[in-house]
């Protein structure tokens, strides 16, 4: 039986070979090793202990569950089962429905997942940064900031319900042109077709890729990617001249300054070289002051492009007319060939002066006479044009109240923010309430961290958080702000001892690493084709197939005994030492351990 890593490469080595088609897919999933790296790769993501509408999770995980999930998949008997829809509230307060599968599903998808990643991955675009391996939000604002340069015109795209919107022919029209395997487009169409379950009816799935399956990112990439490669042919088509002209003010100015220092080289009077001298150092300060290319340079366009998901940006330096028909274009393209809707309303047209949105940061291009000393010691203008990220202000606040951590009032008719205790916290422990507030300061910071105003107001929402935190645990210990900073105070730092699980002697301290805004750091390697070499380590498989049981030493059949949190062990039971001594959230037990775990017994 090959390995993972030598199938997927296989598939890998004609990813981005033009025309080649791949055919016995369907087989690789007879491969047991294939489940046990999905498994390995999937086990620790949240979600798996709740329960599918097949009531099972991944607790009790054996070899023996794959065996008979395998055997269903050769004779086709498979079928996935309807998703349990549930529903995630968004930012402007609508709900947006999420679907989860049933584990075994989740398995079977995952593999699925792993083959069309290999398969499709070396041919995407680079511009498309959502939901790729070593891509990121950063990476496609990265991009921004680097190839967006002097743009005048933002378009903001915004596809109707993209994600419950695909047209499932369609679809499977764009997998067909690289894959000729009917039992594996099958099994596809089998997920897409799957349903979900909403307030105990079935309900039948006619478009989409549910949110909440692990296919459905890819799969959504897979169909945009005809979007991304029709952007980067109209980008061709549409880009003209291989630089802006000069200006004719600037170029006039330029040329009486290039007069005088050929004057200037040959002249040996004195007086007369500190006349030319000033007369161009004077020039050079009207040349500072003045734009030195045409700012609508009919003779030059440029169009770029960058994708996230369902989110995309263009960037266009050209006239607000041609970026009406740009948005006229891709409507059509959307709607004719991929069965989609743009928005009209949210598609928005924004100048490049002001704020176009994007990821959650404020995108707009900076126009700056700012001067600074280039590394050979020439004086330029360094700002001027370049893209700048902003992390908005609303989103700060918005964020703070999202978190219970602040109270707006209004003092002299302006706002005026107020840290306050998180009521909600109050049966916490104290160092529980500090290592909370450490990881959402930390989110928050790490998404903003390349905007160029990060380090003003992220200061800003580190103190409130600063003060919400103290608050918080002043009020669960009775006490004032003044009296827990003293108590807890160690050397500039907030530091909160504690004994663990384990009986250990353990130190709590809150976020202390400031917020200096980080350069925007592509990885090198982001862009090449795919290799497998990220594929995890097999302890967890290992330790299943070892049919040793970790608690009793017993051999023969075992399952994989899962736990949510570690912290919600007490140690009462021998079990739960193990765990804790193993620092792990599974435990391969023999059947007679299991049903003691489970209270069968």
């Amino acid at each position: 039986m090959r390995s993972p890593k030598n199938v997927l490469n296989n598939l890998v080595k004609h990813s981005n070979v033009s025309g080649y088609k791949f055919e016995r897919l369907y087989r690789i999933l007879f491969n047991e090793q294939m489940f046990y790296t999905a498994y390995q790769r999937i086990y620790a993501k949240q979600g798996n202990m709740t329960a599918g509408t097949d009531g099972k999770t991944i607790d009790e995980m054996s070899i023996q569950r794959i065996e008979k999930l395998i055997f269903s998949l050769r004779d086709e008997s498979y079928k996935p089962n309807p998703a349990r829809r549930v529903y995630i509230p968004k930012k402007n307060g609508k709900k947006r429905p999420l679907s989860i599968p049933s584990f075994e599903d989740k398995l079977v998808q995952e593999v699925v997942h792993m083959i069309l990643e290999a398969i499709y991955e070396g041919s995407f675009e680079n511009t498309s940064h959502g939901f790729r391996p070593r891509k990121s939000c950063q990476t496609a604002l990265n991009q921004i900031q680097d190839t967006f340069l002097g743009t005048k015109w933002f378009i903001e795209g915004d596809i109707k319900g993209f994600f419950d919107n695909i047209d499932h022919n369609v679809l499977i029209g764009i997998l067909e042109e690289r894959i000729a395997d009917e039992r594996f487009i099958r099994l596809i169409r089998k997920f897409l077709n799957a349903g979900y379950i909403e307030n105990w009816k079935y309900r039948h799935t006619y478009s989409g890729t549910p949110q909440g399956g692990i296919i459905s990112p890819i799969l959504a990439n897979i169909y945009l990617d005809k979007f991304d490669k029709y952007m980067e042919e109209y980008a061709q088509s549409f880009n003209k001249g291989a630089s802006r002209r000069l200006d004719k003010d600037y170029r006039r100015i330029k040329d009486r300054k290039n007069k005088l220092e050929k004057k200037l080289k040959s002249e040996t009077d004195t007086k007369v070289r500190k006349d030319l001298i000033d007369k161009i150092k004077g020039y050079y300060r009207q040349m500072q002051q003045m734009p030195c290319v045409m700012e609508m340079d009919e003779e030059y366009r440029r169009l770029k492009y960058v994708r996230y998901a369902d989110d995309f940006l263009i960037g266009v330096v050209g006239s607000l007319e041609e970026c009406g028909q740009i948005k006229a274009n891709i409507t059509k393209f959307m709607k004719d060939k991929l069965k989609l809707e743009l928005s009209a309303e949210k598609t928005l047209i924004t100048h490049a002066q002001e704020k176009a949105k994007f990821l959650g940061y404020e995108i707009t291009v900076r126009n700056s006479k700012a001067t600074k000393r280039d590394k050979n010691g020439v004086l330029k203008r360094m700002f001027n044009r370049k893209v700048v990220l902003l992390l908005p202000r609303d989103v700060v606040k918005n964020k703070l109240i999202d978190y219970k951590a602040m109270r707006v009032i209004q003092t002299n008719g302006k706002e005026d923010w107020k840290p306050k205790a998180r009521s909600y916290m109050m049966n916490c422990k104290p160092e529980d309430i500090v290592a909370q507030f450490n990881k959402e300061i930390r989110g928050f910071y790490n998404y903003y961290s390349i905007a160029n105003n990060v380090s003003t107001l992220c200061k800003r929402f580190g103190y409130i958080m600063e003060y919400s935190m103290y608050k918080s645990i002043a009020k669960k210990q009775s006490s004032s702000v003044r009296k827990i900073k003293k108590k807890y105070s160690k050397d500039k730092d907030f530091v909160i001892s504690y004994t663990d699980a384990k009986g250990q002697c353990k130190c709590r301290v809150f976020y202390n690493e400031g917020f200096k805004r980080k350069d925007a750091q592509c990885d090198a390697k982001c862009d090449i084709i795919p290799n497998t070499n990220f594929l995890p380590a097999s302890s967890l498989v290992e330790r299943l197939k070892a049919e040793q049981c970790e608690v009793c030493g017993a051999h023969g059949k075992t399952v994989m005994h899962h736990v949510r949190a570690l912290k919600d062990l007490t140690g009462k039971n021998e079990w739960e030492r193990i765990m804790l001594k193993m620092h792990r959230k599974t435990l391969a037990v023999c059947p007679e351990c299991n049903a003691k775990i489970h209270g069968n017994v």
